[in-house]
């Protein structure tokens, strides 16, 4: 029998990242240099670029309406509306309660580790191994407007949570004044205020508030408005538009993205998200005096060429009942209807147009629907706080 003690230690790194996490974490107890070397920054960051995602699962965040907390459950894409068994969907617990509110604000997620938000005490969670820290708080305080920011910087293999702090009192002046950015790295431990609000483009402000961004290829995106010439407050919004804002977590700028002239218009309330690897827009518009609801997806096929988007496809439901959460393999989107007694999440073929059930939650909303990546992040920091 194999004495797996006398492995050759250069080949080990190599068996060990071809296993799933929870072999990983079993395979910590044969001995300590197998916990040395699965603990170490090393094999998790290596681990990190061979990310095991299991295409057959979901990782859904809803809030249950009694009582008024927050849930994680795991959903297998093959699920249907007939099948609840605990080999079809299970749930995840989140070790935390809110203080203060019934639920703590999303951040965002990325590569499976969420970042979790309640009145500035910062979260980072990863369900796959059972870990969460907090994060000391920041320096930049005070009743500002603030937009939360969380992702992954591929240049230095880190994660960044970002607080953009608003010099203003009210929202809607945002770009009046350069915003304070203050940047946690989870590799340094600690938050620095940076100099990227010099790159804040003015007459700039957010169009929504507390959907998280979409993090894709090392930045996140969000919707905003320029204002143009119009100024803050105008009865007259004609100089107005709506645009794509990014943070780009590695080089720590603010940068814009131009859309369509008159494809967009100030009326349609839009998302950013990721479809295929590229940057999407989930777009709802409002028809039939404000009855009904379209939703079409837009797709910049080639990155920073503005004659690039595309309307990939327009989304055949009433979306005044139905809440696009994002897109899955075969181009399918996830999507939540909300019902009297709680929401379906199903899955939508725009080709087809037919709607596939994948599990049903009593819940007053849900907030987050993803793919599940199991990774190793944090397994080398102790639970609780870093100071």
């Amino acid at each position: 029998m194999l004495d797996l003690e006398y492995l050759p230690y250069d080949v080990l790194p190599d068996i060990l990242h071809g296993l799933p996490v929870k072999s990983l974490i079993r395979f910590r107890c044969v001995s300590k240099s197998w916990n040395s070397l699965i603990a170490s920054s090393a094999f998790i960051n290596s681990n990190l670029t061979r990310s095991h995602s299991d295409s057959n699962k979901l990782i859904v965040r809803y809030l249950d309406a009694k009582p008024h907390v927050e849930r994680y459950k795991l959903i297998h894409e093959d699920n249907d509306n007939n099948d609840s068994s605990s080999e079809q969907i299970q749930d995840l617990k989140l070790p935390l309660r809110s203080r203060l509110l019934s639920h703590f604000q999303l951040v965002g997620s990325a590569n499976g580790l969420f970042c979790l938000y309640d009145e500035n005490h910062f979260i980072l969670w990863n369900p796959c191994i059972r870990k969460y820290i907090t994060l000391p708080n920041p320096s930049v305080t005070g009743f500002f407007p603030c937009y939360l920011v969380f992702g992954f910087d591929s240049k230095t293999n880190d994660y960044k949570v970002v607080k953009i702090a608003y010099q203003c009192v009210n929202i809607g002046y945002e770009g009046a004044k350069p915003p304070l950015v203050e940047v946690y790295s989870v590799s340094e431990g600690s938050w620095r205020v940076t100099s990227a609000g010099d790159s804040y483009p003015p007459r700039i402000t957010i169009r929504n508030w507390h959907p998280q961004g979409a993090y894709l290829n090392g930045a996140v995106y969000f919707a905003a408005i320029d204002w143009g010439d119009a100024g803050f407050v105008a009865s007259d919004w004609g100089d107005a538009s709506s645009i794509v804002l990014s943070f780009d977590l590695g080089d720590e700028v603010f940068r814009v993205i131009s859309l369509p002239n008159g494809k967009f218009g100030l009326d349609i309330r839009i998302l950013t998200s990721k479809f295929k690897g590229l940057l999407s827009l989930i777009c709802y518009e409002s028809r039939h005096m404000g009855e009904q609801y379209s939703c079409s997806i837009w797709v910049m096929k080639e990155y920073g060429i503005v004659d690039s988007w595309t309307k990939q496809f327009t989304i055949e439901l009433n979306m005044l009942h139905w809440k696009v959460l994002g897109f899955w393999k075969n181009d399918h989107v996830l999507v939540q209807k909300m019902q009297s007694d709680g929401l379906m999440l199903s899955l939508y073929d725009p080709e087809s147009r037919q709607v596939k059930n994948l599990g049903f939650c009593k819940s007053t909303c849900c907030s987050y629907a993803d793919k599940y990546v199991e990774n190793l992040v944090l397994l080398d920091k102790p639970n609780g706080v870093v100071s």
